[in-house]
């Protein structure tokens, strides 16, 4: 078996594992990355870029009709083909050429098969027709594995044969029926594409829609969908699935109700991609997630790192943050911070210092592309409450501001802020409504900069826009 030996071993090619490489070899050491399946990761096949494909055409066709003039224009509906046709492309056709050829150029060295950390530094890869290479990492091995879709023991489901994320995105057709097990982003994202698209959807939303987010958000996205033609169940649970011959899928819901459908996508959650990495090599449980510190250390049930500090977690496998942006952000701390630990520089690991992730815990920004998008960053009212703060909620009205009623006729939508009262800095803000995405990183700014009302005061937004509503906010607060 052939050995080979790097500074970093990182497993796992997604976009966190490549910005992990990509940092190390930027800082002058030398890097090798693990891949089992498309370089690229789910983002850039089964997730982010794809998912966004599928939903906007659909939004760019609502947004000309809410336009008078545009609104002429339109003389048909979406053209069903040429939308799966884009997001194809969005999905490189499920080929990894490019991302490889990156690799390539930047100096990465690529080994395709399952990684398993054999001892400690050591990766072994098991490759095609079962070869075997060995690699040993000088400073530190990094997993970047992600998660898949958690699909759950429920009696006749997996027999069904039901979509995931996976199956869904990259789905050839659009199925007449599609029942949706879930009611968090990817299930709204999923109702709001395929219903779009001509699907009559079935949504089981156990714990509502969006229930992590401000109540106002998920209110605005059932109604939306229930305008557009989408059964939404609050409260509906699964009790046992059954696929026919002729592929209808019989769901019978806890209360007895009965759903039919030609497919079932499952979206109530993720799990780690950690049972076959090796994890029982290093005292740590197969499947599990994986904790970590703030600088993305692996550490163990007694909080201290794993053997002498040589083994980081970064992305979804450590559960902080499961989004792509976030898994990036800490693929840039552990990256850097590996390099630093390895030239004996300062490691800059205290709140908001450049190796640690602080931003996971209190400035996380995220996009749900339904309709109306919903865009928010750090706590919501009652995530602040809970965590201890002494706060105060000030909402305003989205459709009242001169830019959103240029923005299109009707224009509905909300805006909070959360105030920290005894510091006077955001720690949280909400917008749900049509293109709010863009307005998002002047909040997320705000709140990692926790700068303080007074001096934001004197940030002027220009008129006539959306980003309005800021002056609106902060005068309702002064009041």
């Amino acid at each position: 078996m052939d050995t080979t030996t790097y500074d970093v071993i990182v497993i796992g090619a997604g976009p966190v594992g490549e910005n992990v490489a990509d940092r190390v070899v930027q800082g002058g050491l030398s890097a090798a990355i693990v891949e089992r399946e498309l370089v690229g990761g789910e983002c850039s096949y089964w997730a982010c870029m794809p998912t966004k494909a599928l939903l906007r055409s659909a939004a760019a066709l609502r947004a000309a009709r809410q336009v008078p003039g545009a609104r002429e224009a339109v003389t048909g509906d979406l053209d069903v083909a040429a939308v799966l046709s884009r997001r194809d492309s969005f999905a490189s056709h499920w080929k990894d050429d490019g991302q490889v050829a990156w690799l390539e150029q930047v100096g990465i060295p690529l080994f395709r098969g399952q990684g398993r950390i054999t001892s400690a530094r050591t990766v072994e890869v098991t490759g095609e027709n079962a070869v075997r290479t060995s690699l040993t990492a000088r400073h530190a091995v990094v997993i970047a594995t992600g998660s898949g879709a958690l699909v759950p023991d429920l009696p006749g489901l997996r027999e069904a044969a039901p979509w995931t994320s996976r199956e869904a995105v990259a789905a050839d057709a659009v199925p007449r029926r599609l029942a949706i097990i879930g009611g968090g982003v990817v299930a709204s994202e999923m109702a709001t594409a395929f219903a779009a698209l001509g699907a009559s959807v079935t949504m089981l939303a156990r714990d509502g829609v969006l229930p992590l987010a401000e109540p106002f958000a998920g209110e605005r996205v059932i109604e939306s969908l229930r305008d557009a033609g989408v059964s939404v169940r609050l409260g509906a649970e699964a009790g046992s699935v059954q696929r026919d011959d002729d592929g209808t899928v019989h769901v019978t819901l806890t209360d007895g109700g009965q759903i039919e459908a030609d497919e079932l996508l499952v979206a109530i959650g993720r799990t780690p991609n950690t049972q076959d990495i090796g994890l029982d090599h290093v005292g740590l449980t197969p499947g599990a997630w994986l904790t970590v510190d703030d600088t993305m250390r692996v550490v163990g049930e007694d909080g201290a790192p794993i053997g002498d500090e040589w083994l980081y977690a970064a992305g979804d496998v450590n559960r902080r943050v499961l989004l792509t942006h976030q898994g990036k952000y800490q693929a840039r701390a552990v990256g850097d911070v590996i390099v630093a630990r390895a030239k004996g520089e300062a490691v800059e690991d205290g709140r908001w210092g450049r190796h640690a992730a602080t931003a996971d815990e209190r400035a996380v920004p995220q996009v749900v592309f339904t309709e109306p998008e919903i865009a928010s960053v750090g706590l919501t009212a009652a995530a602040a409450e809970a965590a201890g703060l002494r706060i105060r909620v000030v909402d305003h009205d989205l459709g009242a501001i001169a830019g959103a009623v240029l923005q299109a006729e009707g224009y509905r939508g909300d805006a909070r802020m959360v105030v920290d009262e005894d510091r006077k800095v955001i720690v949280g803000f909400t917008l749900a409504g049509p293109d709010v995405a863009e307005l998002l990183h002047a909040a997320t700014i705000a709140v990692v900069g926790e700068i303080p009302l007074d001096r934001l005061w004197h940030a002027v937004p220009a008129y006539p826009t959306v980003s309005e509503v800021w002056l609106r906010l902060l005068e309702a607060y002064g009041r």
